[in-house]
């Protein structure tokens, strides 16, 4: 059975990709003008990340991968939110996302890899 830290740290994980999404969106819209454009990025860019994400991270993944495959789809949607994040000019929260989400993945990473989490993954 699974602790309070176990519970927490998944649902912060799930809080952290939905941020990521949210973050790539605001990017997505603030990094052009022409508002076709913007809704065109706005919706492309976490939807590719969502993608990649199903497909290769999720519990469920539909693709197998080795869990540093996992780690890298995770260090490449994480990373790029901080990196939106910052490109709409808030740096400091980017740099914070960006700890807290390395932080939460190595710790969610490490519990399910012993048997603590939702799936071996």
């Amino acid at each position: 059975m699974k602790g309070a830290v176990g519970v927490f740290s998944d649902l912060l994980a799930f809080v952290l990709e939905m941020a990521a999404l949210g973050f790539l969106a605001w990017w997505g819209w603030s990094a052009v003008d022409p508002v076709a454009l913007r809704v065109a990025l706005a919706v492309a860019v976490p939807g590719a990340a969502a993608t990649v994400w199903g497909l290769f991270a999720a519990p469920k993944a539909r693709f197998r991968v080795p869990v540093a495959g996992v780690l890298v789809v995770k260090a490449l949607v994480f990373g790029g939110a901080a990196l939106a994040l910052a490109g709409v000019g808030h740096g400091t929260a980017a740099v914070v996302f960006a700890v807290v989400a390395a932080v939460n993945t190595a710790m969610v990473t490490v519990s399910r890899r012993s048997g603590g989490g939702l799936a071996v993954r």
